[in-house]
């Protein structure tokens, strides 16, 4: 969560600091995530913080005075977005630096930062793979959802 509301991140790739960059950076942030710890092992939990992390979205909706209508239909386009996110980006470690900048351009709009970006979250990538899942998820496990 932390990294994706980092300010050096939005002031070098000029991403514009508004609810949607936010939520989407934080959505790639997870489904890189997912992807790497996504083994039979972490299943349950992984789908716990999924559910989690989609109830949270949906509370904090409801609490900026939103109405069931809206909310409901703002939840479907987040989680639509997520999963398409998920389809694009499972194979990023086999796409070229050009592909992954065109499939970062449909999500967020950062002014041709596109493959600082990318080298970004390919950095992002290795720090996921170099630390296990109790690494992450340490402070996490103290509390249950």
């Amino acid at each position: 969560m932390s990294l994706s509301r980092n300010k050096t991140l939005f002031f070098y790739c000029e991403i514009e600091d508004n609810f949607s960059s936010r939520l989407i950076l934080f959505l790639l942030h997870f489904v890189f995530f997912l992807s790497r710890f996504k083994e039979k092992d972490n299943r349950n939990f992984m789908q716990d913080t999924y559910d989690f992390i989609f109830r949270q979205i949906d509370i904090s909706l409801r609490e900026t005075g939103d109405g069931d209508v809206s909310v409901n239909k703002k939840m479907k386009n987040f989680i639509n977005t997520f999963h398409a996110i998920i389809l694009d980006l499972e194979k990023w470690n086999h796409i070229n630096p050009e592909d992954k900048t065109k499939k970062l351009q449909k999500y967020l709009i950062c002014n041709d930062k596109y493959g600082l970006l990318a080298s970004y979250f390919d950095r992002y990538l290795i720090y996921l793979r170099n630390n296990n899942l109790n690494f992450f998820t340490e402070s996490v496990n103290k509390h249950k959802f």
